[in-house]
């Protein structure tokens, strides 16, 4: 079964003291392509992202969305209380207290005012639970991302499979006209002679040895016959577990490589018609697979 290399996935988790929100999306890349975006303190959590993703996702520019908050009353930061400043502070205001002679009466509240004694810091946390926590929510994401992949895989699956009966189609229309090509030839080699001759005997082994060479000239068995082994075995490959994008790619040039050997040796204008249209679906069937991991 084969799947899009586009994708999107959302998930989000409520633990005991985080709510953690991730978001996967995905389009066509000939390689596995990774960023994410976190939030700076946990920047750390972007390597683990990477090889955590890496080993379900082979192909496609993968973008990741990470928000973590802290869950309503709970908070992720600490204030911190400078108390040798605060000392610093109240001892000069005693001091000032005593040479002006005034009343001090310095309250806590009024120390506050002097900002720099209070600093607020991120608390403390336990990386590895974050990232368990992080790692659950993105498993989520990942099987929500991975079902849209595969649903638009069938898509494509069974867009491709129509266009391989397509080609099969017109590949039995080329073995079925090559004959009559032939015969045509034949026909046209006598009729020439004859005028040319006249009333004198027309030699009909000379006519058999130029349709003999012309036969060979433009015989297309080979190319028919391995241009319908490769559709088998796009067929077969589509039925495959592993990503396929890259052997049906090779196919395809293969498609490319008989249908121009076809092509050059048509001399025939229905054949001609017929290779024109089975490469138009060729570049079709080229463009989808693209988007296939």
């Amino acid at each position: 079964m084969i799947k899009s290399m586009t994708g999107f996935g959302r998930a989000q988790k409520l633990f005991e003291h985080k709510e953690i929100t991730v978001e996967i999306r995905s389009v066509n890349h000939r390689y596995f392509e990774f960023s994410a975006r976190v939030p700076r303190a946990y920047s750390y959590l972007e390597e683990r992202l990477k090889s955590h993703l890496k080993a379900t996702i082979s192909r496609g520019k993968v973008e990741v969305s990470v928000l973590i908050a802290a869950v309503e009353g709970e908070s992720s930061s600490v204030v911190c209380i400078n108390h040798g400043l605060a000392r610093a502070y109240l001892d000069a205001l005693k001091s000032l207290s005593e040479e002006l002679q005034v009343r001090n009466d310095v309250t806590v509240s009024q120390l506050a005012r002097f900002s720099d004694i209070f600093t607020v810091a991120r608390a403390e946390e336990d990386e590895e639970e974050i990232w368990a926590m992080v790692r659950e929510t993105t498993d989520e994401a990942v099987q929500r991302f991975l079902s849209m992949r595969t649903l638009e895989g069938e898509k494509m699956e069974q867009d491709l499979l129509n266009r391989l009966n397509n080609i099969e189609n017109w590949v039995g229309q080329v073995e079925e006209q090559s004959p009559k090509t032939l015969e045509n030839y034949r026909a046209r080699l006598k009729a020439k002679m004859d005028e040319i001759l006249g009333d004198n005997t027309v030699d009909e082994q000379r006519i058999l040895a130029e349709a003999a060479i012309f036969a060979d000239k433009i015989a297309v068995d080979e190319e028919t016959v391995r241009l319908r082994s490769h559709i088998r075995q796009f067929r077969e490959i589509l039925k495959a577990e592993e990503p396929v994008g890259r052997k049906l790619d090779f196919l395809v040039q293969e498609f490319n490589r008989e249908t121009n050997t076809i092509g050059s040796k048509a001399q025939d204008v229905a054949v001609a018609k017929i290779v024109v249209d089975i490469k138009s679906e060729i570049e079709k069937i080229r463009e989808q697979i693209q988007n296939i991991e």
